[in-house]
């Protein structure tokens, strides 16, 4: 009887940790998309593809910057229209973290941007907050927190 219990403890364990291997291969999959998906914005920003961050903003998205908080429009018009263009982003640290269907990014950057034609470099803490609506995700907000160095 006593084998009996050991055999099935080791079988549950087993099970169990081929589970949480499996959560952990799925989150480090949906991890690595995000951030994929983090660093192309940036790049469409960088080019001014005002068009593909529009399809990647959320209809409710809203942006916070240092100057204000709007929604999906105003931001996508003043990236087409060049108000601020955001030249490079030079992220130095980036984190993810889920909630259900939502994803949180954490990036530690300096930013290069063009604002009012004046360049100007800012270390941010940017969050970028992300939820998956059918089969992909949109960006549902981006808030820019200056940092001191």
């Amino acid at each position: 009887m006593r084998r009996f219990f050991a055999l099935l403890s080791a079988l549950v364990i087993t099970l169990c940790a081929i589970e949480v291997c499996a959560v952990e291969k799925d989150s480090s999959a949906k991890e690595k998309e995000i951030i994929e998906l983090s660093n192309a914005k940036w790049q469409w920003m960088a080019d001014k593809d005002a068009d593909k961050l529009a399809d990647l903003f959320h209809e409710n998205s809203v942006f916070v910057h240092m100057g204000g908080a709007w929604g999906k429009k105003q931001e996508v018009d003043i990236i087409r229209g060049g108000m601020i263009h955001y030249k490079q982003a030079d992220v130095k640290n980036v984190s993810v973290r889920f909630a259900g269907e939502t994803a949180v990014v954490l990036c530690d950057m300096n930013l290069l941007a063009v604002v009012g034609g004046n360049e100007v470099t800012n270390h941010f803490m940017v969050t970028e907050v992300y939820v998956k609506e059918k089969k992909s995700w949109k960006l549902a907000s981006l808030s820019f927190t200056k940092l001191s160095r």
